[in-house]
């Protein structure tokens, strides 16, 4: 736990806010078939949270047996996934959460890998779905999809897409926050590490953890249950591991409590 209260909260999307990873794991699957080929959970590790092509890269790599090519997969996924976006729901807990913390005046933002088309078509459900449209109505368009060129990210693990989220919702001078100094020096000042200590980053991916952790946010880790059997090598570990984010409790991390 932190040494000091959070003052702001980063959220992942995909398998952490809405129910995603089951559509893109059974939509690989089906296209994999058609070769007797399955994507297991530690392939699937090694592709959460990082940029659609990077994470198709990652994923046929483990395949070069077959003659299936990276724009082929890319094309027949997207039309697959394109039909089930708009029905994929809410995980439990999360409307809870975003609301209570938008209620308290939390600064929050979504920090996607997903690209900007899909994150439109699976929060922007008119009619089906009303919850999930108002959960992410309320962070008044500060949302950063791993395909906005006009930042010049790298995709997850790396920390980048964390640390833009956090300037674009908190409006604060980029060299303040993310750590470009004027001089072009890339070390960073007390004050600069002090200010990615305020965060609070919400994660279910490996990846995502990394670079929430390369960021020098706090990092609470909901993962699927798979994910805890996947060979996990790396430095960063999460601050705190849970089953849901019904089971969160905002006052341990210096943030206002839920109402009894």
């Amino acid at each position: 736990m932190p040494s000091r209260p959070v003052e702001y909260v980063l959220f992942d999307m995909d398998g952490l806010m809405i129910d995603s990873e089951k559509i893109y794991t059974d939509v690989t699957n089906t296209i994999l078939a058609r070769y007797g080929k399955e994507m297991t959970w530690d392939m699937k590790a090694g592709c959460m949270g990082k940029p659609e092509r990077a994470a198709a890269e990652h994923l046929l790599a483990f395949f070069p047996d077959i003659s299936l090519t990276l724009e082929t997969y890319l094309k027949d996924r997207n039309t697959l996934q394109d039909e089930s976006w708009p029905t994929v729901p809410l995980l439990p807990g999360v409307r809870k959460l975003v609301l209570h913390l938008k209620k308290h005046g939390i600064p929050i933002a979504v920090a996607t890998g997903s690209r900007r088309r899909n994150f439109e078509l699976k929060t922007n459900s008119e009619t089906s779905q009303p919850e999930k449209k108002e959960v992410f109505g309320v962070f008044d368009g500060k949302v950063v999809c791993g395909d906005d060129e006009q930042y010049g990210m790298r995709g997850k693990p790396n920390p980048d897409i964390f640390l833009v989220a956090a300037k674009e919702m908190l409006s604060r001078d980029v060299g303040n926050l993310v750590g470009i100094n004027e001089d072009g020096s890339k070390e960073l000042t007390e004050e600069q590490l002090e200010e990615r200590r305020k965060g609070l980053v919400f994660e279910d991916g490996l990846p995502g953890v990394q670079a929430g952790k390369r960021a020098g946010m706090n990092v609470v880790w909901i993962p699927d249950p798979n994910l805890l059997n996947v060979e996990y090598t790396g430095e960063e570990k999460a601050d705190q591991l849970l089953k849901s984010i019904e089971d969160f409790r905002p006052e341990e991390w210096g943030l206002p409590p839920y109402d009894p």
